[in-house]
């Protein structure tokens, strides 16, 4: 089993934490894993995006141009991506400043309004734990708990004290996303 995930979104949406957390959690489940960041120099509002993959198998490079799963979290992105998701795939977006949606026929799409949840969490941080657990919900490759692990380890000790709300944020994410196609 072999799981190439392009998670792509606008820099302070946590894109990047999001694909560092799965990288952790299957280290810890003993998978081989490779974690590829890439964004454009601004912090703060320029796209971001990071290529994760999850195997059993050794991974031969960490260089992909079609994706198994894509979570895209802004219109530039799905906009690049879309069409880079392989047949039979998986898309997962957030609808929050969507303008088009996704529209292929031959993938499975999900939506997760996690933009509107975190506002109902009233916490614009959980953001990326709610879009990381619906992808949890559609692919369980890793368990909850080594996503905690890889939290607490993608975490400076300072910000600890969070780890209970991602948790209740991941759980959310989980129970909110929806199939669309």
């Amino acid at each position: 089993m072999t799981e190439e995930i392009i998670i792509a979104g606008f820099g302070g949406q946590g894109v990047l934490s999001v694909g560092k957390i799965l990288a952790y959690a299957g280290i810890m489940k003993d998978m081989e894993v490779s974690w590829m960041p890439s964004y454009g120099p601004e912090m703060r509002g320029g796209t971001a995006n990071v290529t994760v993959i999850l195997s059993d198998e050794r991974i031969s490079s960490p260089i992909v141009n079609e994706f198994d799963t894509a979570i895209l979290l802004n219109q530039q992105s799905l906009d690049k991506f879309e069409p880079m998701v392989k047949k039979g795939g998986i898309l997962l977006y957030d609808n929050n400043g969507i303008i088009k949606p996704p529209t292929r026929k031959d993938i499975r799409i999900y939506l997760v309004e996690a933009a509107a949840e975190a506002a109902r969490m009233a916490s614009a941080k959980t953001f990326n734990m709610i879009v990381l657990g619906a992808y949890l919900k559609i692919r369980p490759l890793v368990d909850l708990e080594h996503v905690i692990k890889g939290l607490e380890k993608s975490l400076p000790k300072r910000h600890h004290h969070t780890i209970p709300m991602n948790r209740e944020a991941i759980q959310s994410g989980m129970n909110i996303v929806t199939e669309i196609i």
